[in-house]
């Protein structure tokens, strides 16, 4: 299922969306540019990665716990591939116009910074060994996500549905839609559980962690409206 668009119209011009957008394409651009290895270098460097975290926990390290902070920042910033970034900021063209208009610029990008923390910490949790960067802004979109069916579950998501070389279209509710997507992750997330993380991998435990942050965020702030 391709989501199109929906049918959910914001008010007021989602300025932090499209600042975030903008500034992704921009760094891909520049690390595209960059030769092989000096690109690589980047993504090892500014990627996110669970063992140098669980090695400061070990050995009481704190000091440096800023230059992890830092990787967990820059690495929702950084992406694999065009098909990486491209899906991960069509998703946040979607979903997070409205989130933007119903919580406001400035905490919008609090809410959006914070999802990708908390799902970095998750994925970290269940990969605690793992020396593999992980990059992309999927974890923050999904705490984006999480928000956006809680704040619209009736929300129609136009999806394009592929039958062999026909394209079908369907209005699916946000509910459905985003539910959906969520179980793939837990399924694939559980089923992943114990095996040994390979590279090019998806991190399902950061979008699951992402998700469920967005979604418990978003209800303490409708609590508080």
């Amino acid at each position: 299922m391709i989501p199109i668009r929906d049918d959910n119209p914001y008010k007021t011009k989602p300025y932090m969306t499209w600042f975030i957008i903008i500034a992704s394409i921009g760094i891909f651009i520049f690390q595209m540019s960059l030769p092989y290895e000096e690109m690589e270098a980047l993504l090892i460097s500014y990627g996110f990665i669970p063992a140098e975290l669980h090695s400061i926990i070990n050995d009481g390290n704190f000091s440096i716990l800023g230059n992890v902070a830092a990787s967990i920042f820059a690495c929702m910033f950084l992406h694999g591939s065009w098909a990486h970034l491209l899906g991960n900021m069509w998703s946040l063209w979607l979903f997070g116009d409205n989130v933007e208009d119903k919580i406001g610029k400035l905490n919008f990008l609090f809410f959006y910074l914070l999802s990708g923390f908390a799902a970095s910490g998750v994925h970290y949790f269940v990969n605690m060994n793992s020396e593999i960067p992980v990059i992309g802004a999927s974890g923050a979109i999904a705490g984006v996500m999480g928000a956006y069916v809680l704040m619209f579950p009736l929300a129609r998501i136009v999806t394009l549905v592929p039958i062999v070389w026909i394209p079908l279209f369907f209005h699916i509710p946000a509910f459905v839609f985003i539910g959906l997507w969520f179980f793939l992750q837990v399924f694939l997330g559980v089923s992943e559980l114990g095996l040994t993380q390979v590279a090019g991998g998806v991190a399902w435990w950061a979008h699951i962690g992402g998700f469920l942050f967005g979604a418990i965020m978003v209800r303490l702030y409708k609590r508080g409206d």
